[in-house]
């Protein structure tokens, strides 16, 4: 029997690719629940009849694990209908022993009916959807990197230093030429002729960065680079527009992150796409933060801490905050890049970008709870935030250089 019941209509789902067995089980606390076990094709119309299936039996509330990708279909057809509970399938375990498909359910089911699943951040459906463009605008981005990384290593195999001359080998000049190598009837004379703007002051360098050992192997395989990049690029710049019409509704909030040092529009839509706008479903910056998965890892045992290494989180998100702090860390006259520094000294580079994209992350959910303009603390925040032990460790380290240090308050 359960005795603590939350819902009395619940329904567990054991979703898969091709079935999805569902466990419904109703009945008033502290008595036995009733139990009916079904099994849907995960096609359209079989899930339509499971939707109709638990509106006829009074359902309130449908508990499913976030497997892969195989939820999202599902989800799609019952929102709007029940409660949703997406658990997260590291914290739902069943007993050792008794793993099918029907005691999933059952279990899941049982979970949801006493309010024991944790539920999952699920956005609204723009946000979703600006989510999913921008995750794949950086796997589009890292496949255009690793496809240029690919085309300079054959240019090396050919003996061509084009990249040890020129800053930019795929600007205007370089892929000039490229093009021209490709071609293979341009001499390295002609080949640097094609420079533009200051690359010309280099034409006798260019001309012996491009005398190399081209060969017809070599040819195939730059023209085939190429026109993937450039195909990587116009997909992106397609990408962008269409990211544009998403983020119109939007043009508030990302107005407002960009106010933060190292935020660009890609950063800010970043942001916006895995949290959304609306920060009352996190309970406090320090959950978003845990969410993320940027924040210190809370380990202790027997009252002594065994580690503060942050879990996976959100790894779109994390990158993003981590790639703004470094951006941040150059901003001149700013507090991130005052803070970032006294970090990396002690603790080094890397630890200190994610510590750094842990308070854009904290100053962004206050921003866009509150809507409330960015306002930098200074270079100087954290020397006044404790002046009497800024003042003895600076008057320390002069004596410690043979100086006699004595100190008068400037006059107001």
């Amino acid at each position: 029997m359960d005795d603590e019941v939350f819902v009395e209509r619940c329904c567990g789902l054991d979703v898969h690719q091709a079935t999805v067995v569902a466990c419904l089980r109703t009945g008033p606390a502290g008595s036995q629940p009733r139990k009916e076990i079904r099994t849907f094709k995960t096609v359209r119309r079989e899930l339509v009849a499971l939707r109709d299936w638990l509106d006829a039996e009074g359902c309130t509330s449908v508990v499913m694990e976030s497997t892969g990708v195989y939820w999202k279909p599902v989800y799609a057809v019952l929102e709007g209908h029940f409660d949703l509970i997406v658990g997260n399938a590291q914290f739902i375990k069943n007993v050792p022993g008794r793993k099918t498909d029907v005691s999933d359910s059952d279990w899941l089911s049982y979970l949801g009916r006493i309010g024991m699943i944790k539920p999952s951040f699920v956005p609204p459906p723009p946000i979703r959807e600006l989510r999913d463009l921008m995750r794949y605008r950086w796997k589009l981005v890292a496949a255009a990197a690793s496809e240029r990384n690919r085309l300079l290593k054959v240019l090396e195999s050919a003996n061509i230093k084009l990249a040890g001359v020129a800053s930019d080998v795929f600007g205007v000049s370089g892929r000039a030429m490229l093009r021209a190598l490709i071609g293979g009837e341009a001499s390295p004379a002609e080949m640097a002729q094609l420079a533009r703007g200051r690359m010309r002051r280099k034409l006798t360098e260019l001309e012996l960065a491009l005398d190399g050992c081209v060969g017809e192997h070599h040819r195939f395989l730059l023209a085939r680079q190429l026109r993937r990049i450039e195909a990587a690029e116009d997909d992106l710049a397609e990408l962008d527009k269409r990211i544009a019409e998403k983020l119109v509704p939007y043009d508030w909030a990302v107005a407002l992150l960009m106010q933060i040092p190292g935020v660009d529009w890609i950063i800010a839509a970043t942001i916006i796409g895995e949290i959304g706008v609306d920060m009352s479903v996190f309970l406090s910056a320090a959950h978003l933060a845990s969410w993320t998965g940027i924040c210190p890892g809370n380990w202790m045992s027997a009252g002594k801490r065994q580690g503060g290494k942050s879990r996976i989180g959100n790894i779109f998100l994390k990158t993003a905050l981590v790639t703004a702090a470094v951006a941040a860390s150059k901003k001149r006259g700013s507090y991130f890049k005052d803070k970032f520094h006294r970090l990396s000294a002690r603790r080094g580079k890397l630890r200190a970008a994610v510590a750094i994209g842990h308070k854009i992350l904290v100053t962004a959910y206050h921003m866009l709870r509150t809507k409330a303009p960015y306002h930098d603390l200074g270079p100087t925040y954290l020397d006044h935030l404790n002046k009497r032990n800024t003042v003895r460790n600076l008057t320390r380290r002069l004596q410690a250089l043979g100086y006699s240090v004595a100190l008068q308050p400037k006059p107001a």
